[in-house]
């Protein structure tokens, strides 16, 4: 969450969240049992079944659950159609910062096994399989920097913040799942390629705002095709890479600004011959901003006036966006314009502006989980993995009041899990990399969201929210297989289970 939007989101959120009571605590299977919501106890299993509860009485907790050995004739179903078939996912995850990164191995490195085999193994845990680094500093970093701080693209080299920190959790995160994907988005170019506008064109020494200067687009381009390289000799695929974070954001402590017509320009005239020219597939993606795009006027449909441009939109896979501001409906619109190119969610934080665990479970699986998949997003990836109890190590003039997915204490042992920890953990446990999204028929009701998928080992995967104040008896059905569950209020269910 970047600071000069917490009055937005905060505005967004006030009547969502519970004033004055926030369930922050990882929880632990002590806690209040609400019991299995009327299913008789069963040792076999033939739907994977994983819930969570805005109490947090169930974190995440596995529940045996058995197929109907009868005709189910419920007006609560909800039946699977696997012949309308939508958008691919490409997966979920969080963004691994430098912050994020000293955090880790700040930790013993038994306990920090423990925490990212429990994250990242696609069998034994929750399996998040898409993440996001920055090229360069970020407002979550322990210092500012680029690759080539000294004038002269000749400069550029990886620098000691990513050799000691990022790139060794990295490697440990790719020995546990090596299929894992990594979105990469620069915060700033190097000072010495802005200047203050493109009008005056006068050189612009800070870390903050400015913009590209158009004679250097080249050298920005070998930048990226650069760090792409270095990366792959760590033995790191950067699967996409986004042109620049909050292109409108002029504010944030490394930023810079970047219009559509800019993003245009750079990227068919220096990007994507780069890219092409040196053999690299890592894919395009633009904007990396707020459906809203700041209401900025001239910036309106950002992603959808660049691919007007075929000379642009033939390198470009497609578009990220934020929820800071504006409304997810805007994906829809950007898809329905655009059917042929990808949308990816790319950041949402939460933090010291109004967070408890209930409504930000809620708001957050409505919004950005199932609510951006249901409006065509191939990945949801959401803000730092893991801060301290300090909310840091940030940048002055970033955010000072963000969360992570995980929060650790300074003893470097004792966390708590936090919403966005579980959210994502429900998509990526049953949604795996390829799946479809898939239609649905039957059962619908005011505070009740879900999206279907087919995993490409043919399984079935349903991600569904209840939000109201009362369980509800939910029967799924793939014409083959019937089963019920009654899902608590204010809960999230997963469920997996094969054809």
């Amino acid at each position: 969450m970047k600071e000069n939007y917490r009055n937005k989101l905060l505005t967004v959120l006030t009547g969502l969240f519970i004033a004055g009571f926030a369930f922050l605590g990882c929880g632990s299977d002590s806690a209040p049992d609400p019991g299995n919501s009327g299913q008789p106890e069963t040792e076999t299993s033939d739907v994977d079944l994983y819930v969570t509860t805005a109490n947090q009485s169930y974190l995440f907790k596995k529940i045996p659950l058995v197929f109907s050995t009868k005709d189910n004739m419920s007006p609560s179903t909800i039946r699977m159609n696997p012949a309308e078939v939508y958008q691919e996912m490409d997966g979920f995850g969080a963004a691994i910062t430098g912050s994020s990164c000293y955090n880790l191995l700040k930790m013993a490195a038994e306990d920090r096994a423990k925490l990212l085999k429990e994250t990242f193994d696609p069998k034994d845990g929750m399996g998040y399989s898409y993440i996001r680094v920055s090229i360069g500093c970020s407002d979550f970093s322990l210092s500012e920097y680029t690759y080539c701080d000294t004038p002269g693209i000749e400069h550029f080299a990886l620098q000691s913040e990513d050799k000691n920190y990022v790139i060794p959790i990295l490697k440990e995160i790719l020995a546990i799942n090596p299929n894992v994907k990594i979105m990469a988005s620069p915060w700033t170019c190097p000072k010495w390629m802005k200047v203050n506008n493109l009008t005056e064109k006068k050189p612009f020494d800070s870390w903050t705002s400015g913009q590209l200067n158009p004679i250097y687009y080249q050298d920005y381009a070998t930048y990226f095709v650069k760090y792409i390289q270095a990366m792959k000799a760590e033995g790191i695929n950067i699967t996409s890479i986004t042109v620049q974070n909050e292109p409108l954001n002029r504010g944030n402590s490394a930023s810079l600004y970047m219009t559509w017509q800019e993003q245009r320009d750079f990227i068919k005239t220096a990007l994507g011959p780069s890219l092409h020219t040196a053999g690299i597939s890592t894919k395009i993606i633009i904007f990396d901003h707020n459906y809203d795009y700041d209401n900025v006027p001239d910036q309106l449909n950002y992603p959808t006036n660049i691919y007007q441009d075929a000379a642009a939109a033939q390198y470009i896979d497609g578009a990220g966006y934020h929820a800071y501001s504006g409304n997810k409906e805007e994906l829809a619109n950007v898809h329905n314009a655009n059917p042929e190119k990808n949308l990816y969610f790319t950041e949402m934080s939460i933090g010291e502006w109004g967070y408890s665990f209930e409504g930000d479970l809620m708001w957050n699986m409505a919004e950005v989980c199932i609510g951006t998949i249901n409006n065509w997003t191939k990945a949801v990836i959401v803000w730092n993995f893991m801060l301290d109890k300090n909310r840091g190590p940030n940048r002055p003039g970033g955010c000072t009041t963000c969360y992570g997915a995980i929060d650790i204490n300074t003893d470097y042992k004792t966390m708590t899990k936090n919403s966005h920890y579980y959210t994502i953990s429900h998509l990526a446990k049953v949604i795996k990399p390829g799946a479809k999204r898939i239609g649905t028929t039957g059962y619908k009701a005011t505070g009740l969201y879900y999206a279907a998928f087919l995993n490409p080992d043919n399984s079935y995967a349903v991600v569904l929210q209840n939000d109201t104040n009362s369980a509800m008896n939910i029967t799924l059905s793939d014409g083959t297989h019937t089963f019920v569950y009654s899902v608590p209020a204010k809960a999230v269910a997963s469920y997996k289970w094969n054809k």
